[in-house]
């Protein structure tokens, strides 16, 4: 995994850092991308993870792409067009498809700026807690270009489309408090206390049926897109699924007797 994301597990809960606080976490460049599709992708090879957390180190989460390096390119791009539609696809696009591949919940811990792309990776996670020096900006227009890493797919989704749409053309910045307001975050914190509040959520997630928190986010993750009778249909294979495991056989002699229930997993 690259150095740029690091990867804690404790317990059933993993923790992935995005560690370029010099450069706010810029997720843009091939490291940072690799690092983040590589973590997703371990999380859901690993069927003891019942939860994940998404942070930043430093005082971003992340500021999204990187201008200098943008810069640099300026001229390549204007002169070489046909290769940037490559440049998305073999780079930062990856991050929204492997989130989409991804049965584990994400929490996003967002302790500072979320700008750009770094507003779009906030999106992609299931949860997002913000400090409340936390800052969100859909900010594309601002530097003349569109959001090419799913923003436009993402952001309607979780704000509706009228407020995504006030982000995105004006680019300007939201502050927790606003983002709380229109649901673009469930719950704002103290600076202090945002790594303690997301990992209680995320224990709260974890202490469940693991096979049954996964089922659970890959059917609200397909309602975003499936008909209603094609979600139905869905949601009963699942079912049959879930009858046939140990942890649903144990939740409901548990509530049954009394007692705290024990899941392992099967």
């Amino acid at each position: 995994m690259s150095d740029a994301v690091l990867y804690e597990k404790d317990g059933h809960i993993v923790t992935i850092t995005m560690n370029r606080p010099e450069m706010r976490n810029p997720i843009s460049e091939a490291g940072m991308v690799d690092g983040i599709v590589d973590a997703l992708e371990r999380m859901s090879a690993d069927a003891d993870v019942r939860c994940g957390i998404l942070t930043g180190a430093g005082t971003a989460f992340s500021s999204g792409g990187d201008l200098k390096k943008m810069q640099e390119g300026l001229t390549q791009r204007a002169q070489q067009p046909t290769q940037t539609p490559k440049y998305y696809s073999r780079g930062i696009q990856r991050i929204p498809l492997a989130f989409a591949k991804l049965d584990v919940p994400v929490i996003a811990a967002v302790n500072g700026p979320a700008i750009g792309a770094g507003c779009d990776l906030t999106c992609m996670c299931d949860i997002r807690i913000a400090a409340e020096t936390a800052r969100f900006a859909e900010s594309f227009v601002k530097v003349g270009i569109i959001p090419g890493d799913g923003g436009a797919w993402l952001l309607p989704r979780v704000v509706g489309y009228s407020k995504a749409c006030e982000m995105a053309f004006t680019g300007d910045m939201v502050d927790a408090a606003e983002a709380l307001a229109c649901g673009l975050v469930s719950k704002v914190v103290p600076d202090a206390e945002l790594m303690t509040a997301a990992r209680a959520l995320a224990k709260r997630i974890a202490a469940n049926p693991a096979q049954a928190v996964r089922m659970t986010k890959r059917l609200m993750a397909q309602g975003r897109e499936l008909s209603l009778p094609a979600l139905l249909e869905m949601s009963a294979a699942m079912q049959a699924l879930a009858h046939t495991t140990a942890d649903h056989r144990e939740a409901v002699n548990a509530f049954l007797e009394k007692r705290k229930p024990a899941f392992t997993g099967q």
